[in-house]
């Protein structure tokens, strides 16, 4: 009877053996659908993937496939199964998740920054409540496969001890072969210049596999001493004469393009008069940048150093790879060798794409981030802060040197996606139609006028920059164009990765229009200046003044010197190295503790001083209180959190508990303590 009664389940255990590669088979598909589902927010949406790629469908598939195989080799295949599909299915699920917050999707890198990622609790990244739901998750999976491990069935039919790590073997040796066949047939693409497109494109597995196998630069063809030191001949020799060197300001416009440039948008009036006005008056043009919808960082990474992006793998961000342990030449450290101050100005994290790290690493002089930043406004969605306050910490960057020239690059945040469906401004200043319905009209209505505020952020600046005695060029471009789903038939360009820039100088310099790359845009001006430094930078001088940009050997060249700066040998520098990183200073101002005095009525203790910030920190004794932020130069912590003779010191914090700047120590001396003491003798 006992027999009997196991009888179904025996059946079925040996169907599913007889079987197993075609289930298996089933399963991959199945696994592949789900991460589609997750990452894509809609059932139809993975349908409409299916079917308009199939054949990328089916590649995806196969990876898992190819990953589930290694159960083969092992008894315990029920629990390798289930541990291998969760692990995919997490991956997909963080995918879906990320996807819901940004528009850029889930890549290796991104495992670089967990710990900044868990510390960014309540922002509009990562919510407390999803911290928690992924932790749950997490651990209930993991007990799981520990019960399954300990109770679970074990394979007890015979192992092919030839067969099965043969077949293992060439499942996994298909892998690069399939690659490369559907890359060749254009089934998938080798290079994702959009990220978030190549992801929807070729699906989930096959986007963050690449991003696992396909990071930092390959090693050029030819590669070697004298292919370094053909292309520094190829540089401009000429040295720089620009004795008047003048402030540069460059401005990175977050998602900024001409949205007169949408075809089928109308707008009440001109949404961006003060950019037209520049285009009209001084160089200007169109670059093409490496991104599409997100990804500020490596538009930024092409502007600072001249180098392309399109020598990376897919899914790279050298920010979070290379730049954590090299140095690496930009404008900054070029600049900085002929006198100049160097400075950076944003008003967002400045643990964000590891950037106080990566601008260490270029040689900048001082990073003050949102953290150093008295900020009071934001935008109606309460996402991110106006870029007014801008105007004002770039002028102090520019007065943080005396009798010095300055580079000042300075990001904005106010164009940041992503854009609601539903109406939010009630009396917009710009009146927007034409879009395909009402929901679209109103992402496009609130983008339009958040762009519109970038707009008199220009024009505020330039009015403060006029007021000033010294000669000044300010550069500002678009780093991508908006995540709004803008297809090329939608552009009066035809292409979607140009943004447009534009510049003013109050000193006559000449109107120079050209199209450019993004790498290309400061070489181009330090050229029109006069000035000549740097090894990317004259490379690429020569090329523009020579017309050969774009060539094979320019870009060639750009490859070999590009490749030997960042992972080679450094032929360029000889036996030097002339830009290593700087020792980055947080903010431009001294933030100060000018007394601590007990409130009132004894349940807070007041801390006076200067420059505090929403990010400030109280630490007393070297110990994190509870902070309350009263405005610029008052805090409180409760009268239970410190004592008389007790050490304050106030820090300026970044995520992951990074102290960016610090207060001298202050002690702190209880008038009540003395009266305290006399009622205990008493």
């Amino acid at each position: 009877m006992k027999r009997f009664h196991h009888l179904p389940k025996e059946r079925m255990i040996a169907i599913f053996n007889r079987y197993s590669l075609l289930f298996h088979a089933a399963l991959s598909m199945l696994l592949c659908f789900t991460i589609e589902v997750i990452s894509r927010h809609s059932i139809f949406k993975a349908f409409g993937f299916v079917g308009e790629h199939t054949w990328a469908f089916i590649y995806n598939s196969f990876i898992l496939f190819a990953s589930l195989s290694l159960v083969y080799l092992v008894r315990r295949r029920a629990f390798w199964r289930v541990l291998i599909s969760g692990l995919w299915l997490f991956l997909g699920t963080v995918n879906g998740c990320i996807l819901s917050n940004r528009v850029t999707p889930f890549g290796f890198t991104d495992l670089k920054c967990i710990s900044d990622l868990l510390s960014m609790q309540n922002t509009n990244y990562f919510t407390a409540r999803e911290a928690t739901l992924v932790v749950c998750a997490v651990l209930s999976f993991l007990a799981f496969c520990i019960w399954l491990f300990v109770k679970g069935p074990r394979y007890a039919g015979p192992q092919k001890k030839l067969f099965t790590p043969c077949m293992v073997a060439l499942c996994l040796f298909l892998i690069p072969i399939t690659t490369q066949a559907a890359q060749k047939s254009n089934i998938l693409a080798s290079y994702f210049a959009n990220i978030a497109q190549g992801y929807e494109n070729y699906g989930f597995v096959y986007g963050f596999s690449t991003s696992v196998v396909d990071r930092g630069m390959s090693k050029p063809k030819n590669y070697s001493k004298d292919s370094v030191v053909s292309a520094k001949e190829a540089s401009k020799q000429e040295a720089t004469k620009n004795t008047d060197r003048p402030n540069i300001i460059t401005i990175l416009l977050e998602s900024f393009f001409d949205p007169t440039e949408v075809n089928f948008l109308n707008f009440s009036e001109d949404p961006i008069p003060n950019f037209h006005k520049l285009m009209k008056r001084h160089s200007s043009g169109h670059l093409t940048v490496p991104v599409v919808g997100a990804g500020t960082a490596n538009t930024e990474f092409e502007i600072l150093t001249g180098m392309s992006m399109q020598y990376f793998g897919t899914g790279e961000y050298p920010y979070k790879t290379i730049l954590k342990s090299t140095d690496c030449e930009s404008i900054a450290s070029d600049l900085s060798k002929i006198g100049y101050g160097t400075h950076v100005v944003h008003n967002n994290g400045g643990n964000f794409y590891s950037r106080a790290n990566a601008f260490s690493m270029m040689g900048f002089d001082t990073f003050t981030s949102k953290e150093l930043m008295d900020i009071k406004e934001y935008t109606p969605l309460g996402s991110w802060p106006t870029d007014d306050i801008l105007i004002d910490e770039t002028i102090k960057a520019l007065d943080a040197t005396k009798d010095q020239s300055d580079f000042v690059y300075t990001i904005t945040v106010q164009g940041h996606g992503n854009y609601p469906t539903e109406k939010i401004l009630t009396s917009p200043k710009i009146i927007v139609s034409g879009a395909e319905d009402e929901a679209t009209n109103n992402q496009w209505e609130y983008y339009v006028n958040m762009l519109h505020e970038v707009d008199q952020f220009i024009g505020n600046l330039i009015t403060a920059l006029e007021a000033r005695d010294e000669n000044t060029l300010v550069v500002f471009f678009g780093d991508h164009l908006p995540s709004l789903g803008l297809e090329e038939e939608d552009l009066a360009t035809g292409n979607t990765f140009l943004t447009p820039y534009a510049s003013w100088n109050n000193f006559g310099l000449a109107k120079n229009d050209r199209d450019l790359a993004a790498y290309e845009l400061l070489a181009s001006f330090t050229n029109d200046l006069g000035i000549h430094e740097g090894t990317i930078f004259t490379f690429e001088q020569n090329a523009l003044d020579q017309n050969i940009v774009g060539s094979e050997a320019y870009l060639s060249g750009l490859n070999h010197l590009q490749y030997d700066l960042l992972y080679g040998e450094r032929y360029a520098y000889g036996d030097a190295d002339p830009y290593p990183a700087s020792e980055l200073v947080m903010g431009v101002e001294e933030t100060s503790i000018t007394n601590v005095w007990p409130y009132a009525f004894g349940d807070y203790v007041n801390i006076s001083g200067k420059n505090f910030t929403r990010w400030s920190r109280v630490y007393v004794n070297g110990e994190k209180v509870p902070t309350i932020y009263v405005n610029g130069s008052r805090l409180r912590v409760n009268a239970e959190d410190i004592g008389d003779g007790d050490s304050v010191v106030v820090c300026q914090m970044g995520s992951s508990d990074t102290v960016f700047r610090s207060t001298q120590e202050y002690l702190y001396d209880d008038p009540n303590a003395e009266n305290t003491e006399m009622n205990l003798m008493e």
